[in-house]
């Protein structure tokens, strides 16, 4: 039986991947973590009805004896999905290469996603495929650019936006990661050139149309701010943006950020328990609706300016299911032995460009998700 070891198998993101892989029939998926308890309760409240078999396992990544603990295991699939990313070294990759077994995360943090690369070499000699950053971004997002790339013959900008309900389940790591940044300066590809910006700053409100509305957004700094000029040739602009549903809690975090832009906040990130726990009373008040948006500008194949959007619409509180989907469909190209083509792929690389957006149709079905396009000429 193959062994997939789930890092922070019982987390906001971990315990929606188990929950997928327990259809999946003669894997044994280890859910681990630093917590027995939280692990033995997830195997119990799910190990009935599974066709994997599941197993609690305590690992702690940062242990000196982890690469150690990891190649007694003998797993054939490793995903970490134990942010935030922000800070932490490739010992879990590393650890993975030199155990022989695929690696997959759901890391958001910009060095971590773009230098994976670094350890290519080394994943193509052990014969194993190392993934970072499959997840909304760049996995989904590059997978939107992927379906209109060919519709335009040059792409100017390749503007993204992710604008979560109120009420849905606010993950600590997710949390600490952009509080680590808000107020910094992001390098981001603007008017034709590499300029400074800062986190959750320059605030605006975007219109998502559909049953999310208007919502209020930020500067948020994600992989993609680097991969895509490069990667899609984009003459002018890659932004991204963020933002709370509601706006007391999203002005508040603008006026964090100009606090920490000017110098008298260094770091937020060591508050984000007790940021999280002050939010947390305002969760009766907005919606558990959701919303992503990919517009991508630019000419069309006969010279003509081109605009394309497509925007995702999350009921019901399934929002915090979509950073997973990426994750999920690359696990199962893996462990799929009649897939020989992705068991083949070696190397280490971010998770952009790998995947057709019909890909996520069937989760997106699951869920309740939708999507909608819309094109304009002139």
């Amino acid at each position: 039986m193959k062994k997939v070891v789930v890092l922070g198998g019982y987390g906001n993101f971990g315990k929606r991947i188990v929950e997928n892989l327990t259809c999946i029939e003669d894997i044994t998926v280890l859910i681990a973590g630093r917590n027995l308890s939280k692990s033995s309760a997830l195997v119990a409240n799910l190990g009935n009805t599974s066709a994997a078999k599941l197993e609690p396992l305590v690992i702690d990544i940062f242990a000196d004896d982890f690469k150690d603990q990891l190649a007694a295991l003998s797993p054939y699939l490793v995903i970490h999905t134990s942010g935030p990313f922000q800070g932490q070294d490739y010992r879990v990759p590393i650890a993975c290469i030199e155990c022989g077994a695929h690696y997959i995360d759901l890391a958001d943090d910009r060095r971590f996603v773009c230098d994976i690369a670094e350890l290519d070499n080394e994943a193509k000699d052990k014969g194993v495929l190392i993934v970072s950053g499959a997840s909304s971004v760049p996995g989904l997002s590059s997978a939107v650019v992927e379906r209109y790339q060919n519709q335009f013959s040059t792409i100017e900008s390749i503007n993204l936006a992710i604008a979560p309900g109120n009420k849905a389940e606010r993950g600590l790591a997710t949390v600490e990661a952009i509080l680590s940044y808000t107020g910094h300066p992001l390098n981001v590809f603007k008017e034709g050139r590499w300029q400074d910006v800062y986190g959750w700053m320059d605030s605006k409100v975007n219109d998502f149309g559909g049953f999310v509305g208007k919502r209020y957004l930020a500067n948020v700094d994600v992989p993609d701010l680097e991969l895509f000029p490069s990667q899609y040739g984009v003459t002018q602009q890659v932004s991204f943006q963020a933002g709370l549903e509601l706006p007391i809690l999203h002005k508040t975090m603008v006026g964090m950020a100009y606090l920490s832009k000017i110098g008298l906040v260094k770091n937020w990130a060591p508050l984000s328990k007790a940021i999280v726990s002050t939010s947390n009373v305002f969760l009766p008040f907005g919606s558990d609706k959701g919303a992503m948006e990919v517009l991508v500008c630019g000419k069309d194949n006969n010279g003509n300016a081109k605009k394309v959007k497509w925007t995702l619409y999350a009921p019901k509180g399934n929002g915090p299911y979509i950073p997973t989907l990426s994750t999920i469909i690359l696990a199962r190209k893996l462990l799929s032995s009649g897939n020989q083509s992705h068991q083949q792929e070696t190397g280490a690389k971010p998770c952009a460009g790998m995947f057709e957006l019909s890909e996520f149709d069937t989760y997106f079905d699951t869920l309740g998700i939708h999507y909608e396009e819309t094109s304009e000429k002139g």
